[in-house]
């Protein structure tokens, strides 16, 4: 029982710390595909928290969601 829930407790570490690398710019106003507006609205989002918009590795560039904001 406690090797898993140690386990689970370091799934959750994982998962937390991969997210705190880079969050996805999210579906827009237009069902998550990547239109100039949502992509430019994206941009000043993530500028604003200090970082930059950049197409994640294997994403498809037709996709909002396939962008995350990085720390610089």
């Amino acid at each position: 029982m406690r090797a898993i829930l140690v386990k689970g407790v370091g799934a959750i570490l994982a998962a937390l710390s991969l997210s705190a690398c880079a969050s996805g710019a999210g579906f827009g106003k237009s069902g998550g595909i990547a239109t100039y507006d949502d992509l430019k609205a994206a941009q000043e989002a993530c500028a604003a928290k200090g970082g930059s918009l950049k197409l994640q590795k294997n994403g498809d560039v037709q996709y909002l969601d396939d962008y995350a904001c990085e720390k610089k």
